[in-house]
């Protein structure tokens, strides 16, 4: 059986009451659930942080000692060039030898200042390491806390809000989908998420401007859906705000 408009506007006001009412409890959590997903991202980002640190560290401790093992290296080729430089028949050999001794000696130079370089590196990186752990430290114990509140919060108001989000599903079972999609669209249109509103003071207690006495009386007359000529919300007279106060 088809519904009539009256039966219309009050299945929309008994769903929009039953949505503000989730939206009250939502919004004594707040921002909470926001700032637990933005220091989950940040840890994990600090993690990341560090682990590219550490990995960084380990590299360049490889690199000073593969430098390190390349200056022994270099030595022991200068020692055995030394060595040579007295059994050397002509000056064509000797300056070869000396060349050699000069590039190992440049080699030994070079790899010094990679050392040099490492270790500075080294400093500044377990600087920022060490400030990244403090800022970790810093954010899980803020994670802590924030998910205590909302916990606290949530344990309070969730069977409630379970219960309305039941009765939410079931109202808008009542609706056709035409009018569904059209206050679907309002809901998410406006910030305190009301689609369905009343007339108050002979105002839009949406927007709060004044309703002409003439449309007025139409909304009343429940004969068909009447929406506000400024926010574009569906209007419903009092009464039917009272019936649905009061059962």
């Amino acid at each position: 059986m088809e519904q009539t408009v009256e039966q219309k506007l009050k299945a929309l006001w008994a769903l929009q009451s039953i949505h503000t009412k989730i939206d009250k409890i939502r919004q004594v959590r707040g921002e909470l659930p926001i700032e637990v997903a933005d220091l989950e991202d940040e840890i994990a980002g600090l993690d990341t942080r560090i682990e590219k640190i550490r990995t960084d560290l380990d590299d360049l401790e490889d690199s000073i000692v593969t430098r390190k093992n390349m200056i022994k290296d270099a030595q022991a080729a200068i020692k055995k060039y030394e060595g040579q430089l007295n059994e050397v028949k002509n000056n064509r050999e000797y300056d070869a030898i000396s060349k050699e001794i000069e590039i190992q000696g440049l080699e030994i130079q070079v790899c010094e200042k990679r050392i040099r370089e490492a270790e500075f590196e080294i400093k500044n990186k377990t600087e920022g390491y060490e400030g990244t752990l403090k800022n970790l430290d810093y954010s899980k114990s803020e994670l802590d806390v924030k998910k205590q509140e909302l916990e606290t919060i949530t344990s309070e108001t969730q069977k409630e809000e379970d219960t309305l989000v039941e009765k939410a599903d079931a109202a808008t079972k009542h609706i056709e989908d035409r009018l569904l999609k059209v206050y679907d669209k309002l809901r998410r249109s406006f910030r305190n998420g009301l689609a369905v509103v009343s007339i108050e003071r002979d105002s839009c207690s949406g927007c709060y401007n004044k309703i002409p006495p003439q449309l007025q009386s139409e909304i009343r007359q429940r004969k068909k859906i009447i929406i506000c000529e400024h926010c574009g919300r569906i209007i419903v007279d009092e009464g039917i705000v009272f019936e649905e106060e009061n059962g």
